[in-house]
């Protein structure tokens, strides 16, 4: 299972990488594509803050603190604390959106997003964040149903 996640890892994490540079080269000179009109946009945005646009500028610790968590994560994952796939899983999906939009802040020194939902005024946003959106419901899923500290504890 441990291969698997990691592989859907790479996998989500490049997929994340095409669409942004996909975004860069096709997007950014025209800035949008109206996919259904009033509805969906592709659009071009480079985001310097993190979710909603909060924190712009801080790219330090932007970059510092998904970085920890990066590493806790795969701690998380190689240890196997987590006994429930629900759980890994959610981490897995977490861990991918983290490492995606950590690239573009190294590389570019902001997040790239395309993805817009012009009918409920929804943030713009990429394949990263869907994966730690997505992940971040398992894991809360995980932790109200499925945890259960005694059982995990008496494995460590």
């Amino acid at each position: 299972m441990l291969i698997l996640q990691f592989l859907t890892v790479c996998l989500l994490v490049a997929l994340d990488q095409v669409t942004k540079f996909w975004a860069v080269q096709s997007l950014q000179p025209i800035k949008m594509i109206p996919v259904i009109d009033g509805v969906f946009n592709l659009r071009y945005v480079e985001n310097t803050g993190a979710a909603f646009s909060m924190l712009q500028g801080k790219t330090l610790l932007l970059t510092v603190v998904p970085i920890a968590a990066c590493i806790i994560m795969v701690g998380l994952l190689l240890t196997k604390r987590i006994k429930s796939r629900i759980g890994t899983w959610g981490i897995s999906l977490i861990l991918s959106g983290a490492i995606g939009n950590l690239i573009d802040r190294i590389w570019h020194g902001a997040v790239v997003d395309m993805f817009d939902f012009e009918l409920i005024n929804f943030p713009v946003f990429n394949v990263a964040d869907i994966c730690v959106t997505v992940g971040a419901v398992l894991f809360f899923v995980y932790a109200l149903f499925f945890y259960d500290s005694k059982a995990e504890k008496k494995d460590e």
